[in-house]
């Protein structure tokens, strides 16, 4: 069984511009270059699945394989 605390921590694209912090309580705050707090709001994890709500009312979703973070077309690792 997975647990949303085995994701918590930070997710990076390769290239450094994207950074997604997982927060233990369930929120999240997205850094886009140069922008630290660009996008903010909750997720909830379901097994290997992420499911996004943004404060603004954007949504999106994600799924953790091989423990890479696939969500909306890129590819995030964990540092």
């Amino acid at each position: 069984m997975t647990i949303a605390a085995d994701f918590t921590g930070l997710w990076v694209t390769d290239d450094g511009h994207i950074r997604h912090e997982l927060l233990a309580n369930g929120r999240y705050v997205e850094a886009r270059g140069t922008r630290e707090r660009a996008y903010e709001g909750r997720y909830e994890i379901t097994g290997t699945h992420i499911e996004y709500w943004d404060d603004t009312g954007f949504t999106a979703d994600g799924d953790f394989v091989g423990g890479i973070l696939y969500h909306a077309g890129m590819v995030l690792r964990r540092r």
